[in-house]
């Protein structure tokens, strides 16, 4: 017993409930409830008792544990269940909250004073004040200094009454610090016009700048004009496959007005085939909110759902596009568009471009994606998520840390590289993604501090908070997976695809132009917001080449492939010199009447990340190659 006593002690002062209070019924403590930046040295006082509080109350359902094992098995091309999916019907049947369960949570919150506002198969939503929170979850409701505000916060882990057997998953909205993700691109607003200034290559090395300064000892060539569905069908081996039978979801908030019909012109502007009647469709909320400047910014996310959904077209032309759009950027109206794809299983691949950084990240939040997205993986359905445009965030955020939900264990994250297609559409090689950036001098005769300020790169890196996946063993590299542990991390991204604005694609959407009307133009565009839908779709091509058989969870497919000639092994040096091209941009964003603006942008310099042969946190394993749909028909 001695030796216990020391444990219990440390359990205490820690503020964790034990498991068996004398003071009252068993708590079952909910881990991950306290956030980590409520520390005593920022606490603030208590919350007012009559202060308000809404919160989801998540169900954990009758088999949580055997959940993640289906999910996990399900999706192993090593394992006896490989494939065995489950209808929504049958993973609710089996997995989901009996409705005992949810009376007995609804019954439970009551009786504490709270109002009961909404039920779903995955929560119970409530509200009430402070008062009434405290007494249900068994803490106290401070206020803590965060940053330059002060938010509400649980001062010890929230717990439910043992009673309850488990059926609680977690519970959100105990603090209210702001949980939203923001687009991860290279996104000009697309309220107003944004065009590329000229010259372009037409492919890649097609327009050198001759009048330019030389860079690394040799002229460079102009930025592509933007790649189309055709360049990148060649560069990731479509062959002849195009999505035809296979569902994709599209996640963003809010929803771009003009989407069908920008769509359809971007597809006849560029020899995409048309889309047929009801091959793209979207399912919207009521109603939106959150949609201002300062909040989510509405229609900041239009050209965002514009290039998934022209992306995903370019890739897989014959494939069926079901955009799912979140009433706004705020983690709980996200997860409810994931939540509505997986309960009436809308598609089998998910395409996801949008994230925080990992420290806003909570595990009570952590926890509710991982279910939806494990329930999605007993059904068949792959979830794919951008890495980030930041680098490693050093330059963004001052702490060298990865973006979230890609650092999930539960879905694929995908990087970013910077592609090369030449002449007649043949692939040339491809570098990490990573831009330093430097602006022609005033006598235009050299590059003002060469090479420059690192810019954007692909998000990547490891995890704090989540362990290293069973799939990532005996691939990711100890220096990477150990970075931050002796028992090791998941490492991110774990495929990769074009990102780099400046080897980017062109997109087309109808904005606000110059003079107040609005019309269709276009402009070439990146971030791994164009890297997530592209895999997306080359999955597309795969489910396609299997006979239509969904992939589900893919992670494990596409480590198994590792090493093979599925993949490029993308480098920053592919060519052995260092590479970059001449960028040329109007001043005002749209027209030359306050200027031009050139520079040079040096290739695969992503801050303290770097691609190199073999597994890497820039790229993953690698990008598709010719091989790589045609591998999926041999399982």
């Amino acid at each position: 017993m001695a030796a216990t006593l020391p444990m219990i002690a440390g359990a205490l002062a820690l503020g964790i409930p034990a498991a068996h209070a004398a003071d009252g019924p068993a708590r079952d403590t909910l881990a991950g409830t306290r956030p980590a930046w409520a520390t005593a040295k920022a606490d603030k006082g208590a919350t007012a008792d009559s202060s308000q509080v809404s919160a989801r109350v998540y169900l954990a359902g009758r088999d949580a544990t055997g959940l993640a094992a289906y999910a996990k098995s399900v999706s192993d091309p090593a394992s006896a269940s490989y494939g065995k999916y489950l209808s929504a019907q049958q993973a609710q049947a089996r997995f989901g909250a009996t409705k005992a369960q949810v009376a007995a949570v609804k019954s439970w919150l009551a009786s504490a004073g709270l109002k009961v506002t909404g039920v779903t198969r995955h929560y119970v939503s409530v509200s009430g004040d402070v008062a009434a929170a405290e007494k249900a979850f068994g803490t106290q409701l401070h206020n803590y200094a965060k940053g330059t505000k002060t938010y509400r916060a649980p001062a010890k882990t929230a717990s439910a009454p043992e009673s309850l057997n488990g059926a609680v998953l977690t519970v959100t909205g105990l603090d209210n610090a702001p949980h939203k993700a923001s687009h991860n691109d290279q996104l000009p607003g697309p309220g107003a016009v944004f065009k590329n200034a000229g010259p372009f290559s037409s492919y890649y090395g097609s327009n050198t700048a001759s009048t330019l300064p030389d860079a690394y000892g040799g002229k460079i060539p102009y930025a592509v004009k933007g790649y189309t569905g055709k360049q990148l069908r060649a560069a990731y081996g479509a062959g002849s496959y195009t999505g035809k039978g296979v569902r994709v979801a599209i996640t963003d908030a809010f929803a771009s007005p003009t989407i069908a019909a920008d769509a359809q012109t971007y597809a006849k502007k560029h020899g995409d085939p048309a889309w047929k009647t009801g091959q793209l469709s979207q399912v919207l909320p009521k109603n939106y909110t959150h949609t201002g400047a300062d909040e989510c910014d509405a229609s900041g996310w239009y050209g965002e759902e514009t290039l998934d959904v022209e992306a995903v077209h370019a890739v897989a032309p014959d494939a069926n596009v079901t955009y799912v759009g979140a009433s706004s950027c705020m983690d709980d109206d996200l997860l409810d568009s994931l939540s509505k794809i997986v309960d009436k299983h809308l598609a089998d691949l998910v395409s996801n471009s949008w994230g925080d950084i990992e420290a806003n990240q909570t595990p009570d939040l952590a926890a509710a994606y991982d279910q939806v997205f494990q329930f999605g993986a007993v059904e068949g359905i792959g979830f794919y998520f951008s890495s980030g445009d930041n680098g490693d965030e050093v330059a963004n955020t001052g702490t060298k840390q990865v973006d979230t939900p890609a650092n999930s264990a539960w879905v694929t994250a995908v990087g970013g590289t910077s592609l090369a297609v030449g002449k007649d559409d043949k692939y040339l090689w491809e570098t990490g993604w990573g831009t330093e950036k430097a602006t022609l001098s005033a006598d235009g005769k050299s590059w003002t501090d060469f090479p420059g300020a690192f810019t954007s790169g692909a998000g990547g890196g490891t995890s704090k908070t989540v362990a290293e996946p069973f799939y990532q063993k005996g691939v990711v590299p100890n220096a990477l997976a150990k970075a931050n542990n002796a028992a090791g991390n998941r490492v991110v991204p774990d495929i990769s695809a074009i990102a780099d604005p400046n080897t980017g694609f062109l997109v087309g959407q109808t904005q606000t132009q110059a003079d107040g009307s609005e019309s269709y133009s276009e402009y070439r565009i990146g971030g791994t917001s164009l890297a997530s839908p592209v895999i997306a779709a080359v999955q597309a091509l795969a489910q396609e080449a299997r006979g239509g058989k969904a992939i589900g969870f893919a992670n494990p497919s596409i480590y198994a492939k590792y090493g093979t000639k599925a993949y490029h092994d993308v480098t920053d040096n592919p060519t052995g010199r260092q590479l970059a091209v001449a960028r040329v941009d109007f001043v005002n964003g749209y027209d030359a009447t306050d200027g031009l603006t050139t520079s040079v942008r040096s290739l695969g310099k992503d801050s303290s990340l770097s691609a190199v042969t073999g597994y890497d946190d820039v790229t993953g394993v690698g990008t598709p190659a010719n091989g790589y749909v045609e591998s999926f028909r041999r399982h």
